[in-house]
């Protein structure tokens, strides 16, 4: 029984079918929520691009801001840091990814009607300034959480849970 885990755990691991992307969320809580997200629904990486806050430092301190708020998920949810994006979503392109952006933009569609590739990147972008406009040109897809309500937008952690529920379903 054990072993069956362990290679069901291994072949996730190595799948990595679905990936998400965080550049420049400044908020640890918000990425701390988004990792608990992310182990619900089924989110195999997570790449920390910019300034978005690791779970732990360059000397492997726990990051408690993170921790409080992913209760464990980021300790086994494999992530990356990388200083830069686009090299990023270049190289996943290369490797048969399709790139999809959560982002109000003109040319974005309901995230209820977006079909989800094989091999999925997404990538959340910070709430105040949303993704850059050279982020959203080398996308393959952009989404968006149609709003009905006064305000514009959600908090990054609530959008992402809202649109990869639907998305990964």
């Amino acid at each position: 029984m054990v072993y069956l885990k362990l290679s069901y755990f291994m072949l996730k691991i190595n799948n990595n079918s679905n990936i998400l992307i965080l550049p420049d969320i400044r908020s640890a809580i918000n990425v701390g929520s988004i990792f608990r997200t992310s182990d619900a629904v089924g989110i195999d990486k997570i790449y920390l691009v910019g300034c978005t806050p690791r779970p732990t430092d360059q000397f492997g301190r726990i990051q408690k801001d993170i921790s409080k708020s992913a209760l464990g998920a980021e300790t086994w949810i494999p992530w990356e840091y990388k200083e830069k994006i686009l090299p990023l979503v270049k190289s996943l392109k290369k490797n048969g990814y399709e790139v999809v952006a959560l982002e109000q933009d003109k040319n974005s569609i309901d995230y209820r009607v977006y079909k989800k590739a094989k091999k999925f990147a997404f990538i959340l972008g910070p709430e105040v300034i949303g993704l850059d406009k050279n982020i959203l040109k080398v996308c393959d897809k952009i989404v968006e959480i149609p709003m009905h309500g006064k305000k514009e937008s959600l908090n990054v952690s609530v959008a992402c849970g809202v649109a990869l529920f639907q998305i990964l379903k």
